[in-house]
């Protein structure tokens, strides 16, 4: 597809020309021009117009175009010069060459106005052919860079060529020349390069700059750079250039340190010590060497202190340089390190905090601690390992220890150490102080050691009570953990050791093996249960205490305060009266009389009361205080006939209390103890009198219970005990012998032997042979049990009791017949055997 087509435009040819317009035309074309090989872009190859159309449509901006040309090529272009003037020049996008390229070029060049109109036209570019001067071949033509080994003899060195763009036969003959010339090369006219001398790049020659020239047949020349570099090559040993042998190094110094530099030149490479090669050629693991560089680095930690250095701190190495890694010129050099002692270790101690334990008793002038035994200085040369040690510091202890003699680090004991001394005791007993470790040279490391003094306290003193005796009281109505009173013991000894307190003896009763108990801490003595006046009214006894060291006894006596703490008892407690209905009033009624007595109350300390039941008041009692012995008396008469009275049987609730002497009392003067007696009296009717029949009273009786067991007869219960055990054994053991009995001799279910009988049987026999037959009845098995023997189940029948295992048993016991059978089979001979069915045995 043409360009024309690429412009959406068809041409097509009328009988006038192309249609759209036929005035617009493109003069001066067709056409042909010429071009000069290799001309510069923007050369003027043809210069044309364009012949409007009648309408003066211009022509369309980018137009005219080259759409088509024969060979393709872009080395043209359509340059506008007006609105109607145009040129066709190079673009220099490719390179015009008659030797080389296409000879001639058509170009079709297209044109179109705003209304359409269109035309087309053919320029012919012929190339012509220009004189070019020589060009050099290869490398040469952009410089070339020659390099050679220094020493080499005088001779060739390198062929230049060229050649000429006009002779394609290669025939045509040229001619080279230096146009830069030197004493040290020459060229010849065929282009051979030669050496005249010797290079030495020791002396010198380095790099040549040689400019080489070329000239064709017709006069046309041209030139190319040829750079010639001179090789150096190693045929020199290498110098030290350091003058330095012996070097002095402080110790401590950091890994990567460079503590020397070594230096050294190659006459092959002045100016270019790198390519030099440095090593240690002595083994050692303190120093290394750069192999560029030369520079001396410290390896590992060095310790003047520590190891071979501290016997020995001049290390010597021997350095090896040389030009090449293998196979060159090489030097060595001996160099010798000094290491220095810094004073780098502060004044250390293995332990920076002492607690001495000195007894109070401890005299003046006590060695308490030699520092010198703990505390050192690791540098190896004076006076950097040597020490001194500050007067100890601190508030108040200062008079106590010091340093003797000063600064040497023996502290000893100078002042009181009593533990019981008040200022002591302000303190303590504990004193620190502070001495002060210091380096006797610069830069005086310190280091501070402290020291701590606690005394020891001594058991200087007894332990005592606060008091010679105690006595303490204490109600017989008191309840158990009742406080009864407080011991103290204590000794004057510092620091206070905790007392334990415990009671040694006494405290006991016929019912109580003690009825005290004493805080072990606190020793305050309390009751375990109540104390009964009237069975012991004193007990004696004896505390002990005790701090580890030192025990001391004490007697305590208790008295128990005696209370009113028993009821009054009458007798008799229960009575039945029977009295007529015209009893007189005042009348001592059956001369019943009550006798009381108190176990803690006197006889005139009780006074009698009638309670519930005395209807009508016509009961009293004569005297009603003062006495134990008091008489029942009809205060009043009954009177049933004008219905006063319609009780016919009472029955009187009487009480007895024993506070009758109370305003004469000296202790526990609010407790009051009361008895009762109930009494009932029946009143009888005159016979005439019609009285309801009622039962005949009863007399009820109040049994008290009351548990007496004692702690002492603990054998009562062990007994007993005792004895129901064995009787549980005894027990179970019959049981166990029973089952066997029982497992032995049952009857097991059996079955009617299937096998019939045989018909020839002597009837003889048949009358002496024993049968023996079990009949299977099926029994109903509602219940089932666990055998307490064998631990098996069993069901059973729980109106007749019958039984059966649940499962059989492992292995059923193998049954012999009866003795008898078999001695009858023996009499009998040869006759056959009677089945007996004994499957279920």
């Amino acid at each position: 597809m043409s360009k024309l087509d690429h412009l959406g435009v068809a041409p097509m040819r009328t009988a006038s020309g192309w249609r759209g317009g036929e005035a617009l035309r493109l003069v001066q074309l067709p056409a042909t021009s010429n071009v000069p090989e290799n001309s510069p872009p923007a050369t003027v190859v043809h210069e044309f117009s364009v012949n409007l159309s009648a309408s003066l449509s211009p022509v369309v901006p980018g137009f005219p175009v080259i759409i088509n040309s024969s060979p393709f090529t872009e080395a043209f272009a359509v340059n506008a010069l007006s609105g109607t003037d145009f040129e066709v020049v190079t673009t220099g996008k490719e390179q015009l060459d008659f030797e080389t390229g296409p000879k001639s070029f058509d170009l079709q060049i297209y044109v179109k106005d705003d209304v359409g109109v269109t035309d087309l036209q053919v320029l012919t570019v012929q190339v012509t052919d220009v004189n070019e001067p020589p060009r050099f071949q290869g490398n040469l033509a952009q410089g070339f860079n020659l390099y050679v080994v220094e020493r080499e003899k005088p001779g060739f060195i390198y062929q230049v060529e060229a050649f000429d763009p006009e002779d394609t036969t290669q025939n045509a003959p040229l001619s080279y020349f230096l146009l830069s010339p030197s004493k040290n090369f020459r060229m010849s006219a065929n282009g051979t390069l030669f050496s005249t001398t010797e290079l030495d790049f020791e002396a010198g020659h380095k790099s040549f700059h040689l400019v080489v020239g070329v000239r064709d047949s017709e006069g046309l020349d041209a030139s190319a750079v040829l750079q010639v570099t001179i090789v150096n090559i190693n045929d020199e040993s290498p110098r030290f250039t350091s003058p330095r042998r012996a070097f002095f190094i402080p110790e401590e110094l950091r890994p990567g340190t460079i503590v020397a530099n070594i230096t050294a030149e190659d006459p092959d490479d002045a100016g270019f010590p790198g390519h030099l090669l440095y090593s240690i050629t002595t083994i050692n693991s303190y120093f290394v060497i750069d192999p560029l560089t030369g520079a001396i680095q410290v390896a590992q930690r060095l310790d003047r202190d520590a190891g071979e250095l501290r016997q020995n701190p001049t290390i010597s190495l021997e350095v090896l340089v040389k030009d090449k890694p293998s196979g060159g010129h090489e030097n060595r050099m001996q160099i010798t390190f000094t290491v220095e002692d810094i004073n780098d270790h502060p004044a250390t101690c293995r332990k920076l905090t002492f607690s001495i334990m000195v007894s109070e008793r401890a005299a003046n002038g006590t060695l308490l601690l030699d520092l010198n035994k703990f505390c050192f200085d690791g540098d190896s040369e004076a006076p950097n390992n040597r020490l001194h040690f500050s007067p100890p510091s601190a508030v108040g202890s200062s008079r106590r220890v010091l340093q003797l003699p000063a600064g040497s680090g023996s502290v000893v004991l100078i002042g009181d150490l009593d533990y019981e001394n008040p200022s002591n005791l302000a303190a303590g007993n504990k004193y620190t102080v502070v001495i002060q470790v210091q380096d006797a040279a610069p830069p005086y490391y310190k280091n501070n050691v402290y020291v701590t003094i606690l005394t020891i306290p001594e058991n200087e003193f007894p332990l005592v009570f606060d008091r010679p005796s105690y006595v303490f009281n204490v109600s017989e109505v008191s309840p158990a953990r009742t406080r009864v009173g407080q011991v103290r013991a204590a000794d004057a000894d510092f620091p206070q050791s905790s007392v334990v307190y415990s009671m040694s003896s006494g405290g006991a009763s016929r019912q109580h093996p003690t009825i005290f108990w004493i805080n072990p801490k606190t020793g305050e003595l309390q009751l375990v249960t109540k104390a009964d006046h009237e069975t012991t009214s004193s007990y004696n006894l004896r505390i002990q205490a005790t701090n580890g060291e030192d025990t001391s006894s004490v007697t305590v006596t208790v008295n128990i305060v005696g209370e009113n703490d028993e009821k009054p008892i009458c007798s008799p407690d229960h009575y039945f009266l029977a009295i007529p209905v015209d009893l007189r009033a005042g009348t001592n009624i059956q001369n019943f009389k009550l006798t009381c007595t108190d176990l803690d109350s006197s006889p005139t300390s009780f006074r009698y009361s009638i309670g519930a039941g005395n209807i009508n008041s016509h009961f009293t009692f004569s005297p009603n205080a003062g006495s134990n012995v008091t008489r029942l008396l009809l205060a009043s008469g009954f009177d049933y006939a004008g219905g006063l009275d319609t009780i016919w049987d009472y029955k009187l609730l009487v009480y007895i209390t024993d506070d009758n002497l109370l305003s004469g009392r000296t202790k526990a003067e609010a407790l009051v103890e009361t008895g009762t007696v109930t009494l009932s009296i029946k009143v009888i009717p005159h016979p005439t009198t019609i009285i309801t029949t009622t039962a005949q009273p009863r007399v009820t009786y109040h049994i008290l219970r009351e548990n007496v067991f004692s702690v002492s007869a603990w054998y009562v219960p062990f007994i007993i005990t005792l004895g129901s055990a064995l009787l549980l054994g005894l027990l179970g053991s019959l049981m166990v012998l029973l089952a066997k009995a029982l497992h032995r001799h049952c009857h097991c279910k059996t079955r009617k032997d299937k096998h019939p009988r045989a018909k020839e049987v002597d009837l003889k026999n048949v009358k002496e042979d024993v049968v023996m037959e079990s009949i299977q009845v099926n029994t109903v098995f509602d219940g089932e049990a666990i055998d307490p023997v064998t631990g098996e189940i069993y069901e059973f029948n729980s109106k007749t009791g019958a039984r059966k295992w649940k499962t059989p048993l492992t292995q059923p016991p193998n049954w012999t017949e009866p003795s008898f059978q078999r001695r009858r089979t023996a009499e009998e001979g040869t006759g056959p055997p009677r089945s007996t069915g004994r499957e279920g045995d």
